[in-house]
C-alpha cells in the first residue's frame, strides 16, 4: 500500500497563499484518483478537490477558481496550490486515494490557519 504525507501547511493572512505538497512511499501512476481533503474544527471532513490519473480535475465549490490541484507522476507528489486564502479554509489538510484500492488510513495531515 501507498503511505501519502502532507506537508505545506502554515500560517497565511487572508488573500495568501500556501502550497500543499503530499508525497507517496510509491508510484502513483496507477492510482485512478487522489484527492485532498479537510477537516475544520467540529466539522466533518470533506474533499477539497481530486485529480485522476488523466488529469480531469474535481472542486468544492468554495475553491473552485482559488485552489488548484495537480499530480506529478514522475516525483509521486499531489500538490494543491490555494490562493486567495479565507478564514473559512482553515483546517487540516488530509491526502487520500478515493475509490481505489489504494485508499489508506488518515495521516497526520498538514495545518492551514488562515488570520491576520
Amino acid at each position: 500500500q501507498v503511505q501519502l504525507v502532507e506537508s505545506g501547511g502554515g500560517l497565511v493572512q487572508p488573500g495568501g497563499s500556501l502550497r500543499l505538497s503530499c508525497a507517496a512511499s510509491g508510484r502513483i501512476d496507477g492510482i485512478p484518483a487522489l484527492a485532498w481533503y479537510r477537516q475544520a474544527p467540529g466539522k466533518e471532513r470533506v474533499m477539497v478537490a481530486s485529480v485522476t490519473r488523466g488529469g480531469q480535475t474535481v472542486y468544492m465549490p468554495s475553491a473552485r477558481g482559488r485552489f488548484t490541484i495537480s499530480r506529478d507522476n514522475t516525483k509521486n507528489t499531489v500538490n494543491l496550490e490555494m490562493n486567495d486564502l479565507k478564514q473559512e479554509d482553515t483546517a487540516v489538510y488530509y491526502c487520500n486515494a478515493p475509490g481505489s484500492d489504494y485508499w489508506g488510513p488518515w495521516g497526520q495531515g498538514t495545518q492551514v490557519t488562515v488570520s491576520s
